[in-house]
């Protein structure tokens, strides 16, 4: 199935241009409240998260 979605100028960024938009724009968003009034920094502990980078022990 395809769908298509409209995006934002940082979205498209951070699917075209890699992990460095893709960081940009979750900082930003983590800040922007959720239905219930939260933000996501306040409801999830915020990790960084790389591809191909296995949790050290």
């Amino acid at each position: 199935m395809l769908a298509t979605i409209a995006l934002t100028d940082e979205e498209q960024a951070a699917v075209d241009d890699g992990q460095a938009a893709l960081d940009q724009l979750l900082e930003r968003l983590a800040d922007i409240r959720t239905p219930s009034g939260a933000t996501p920094r306040r409801l999830l502990p915020i990790t960084e998260v790389r591809q191909g980078n296995t949790p050290q022990a």
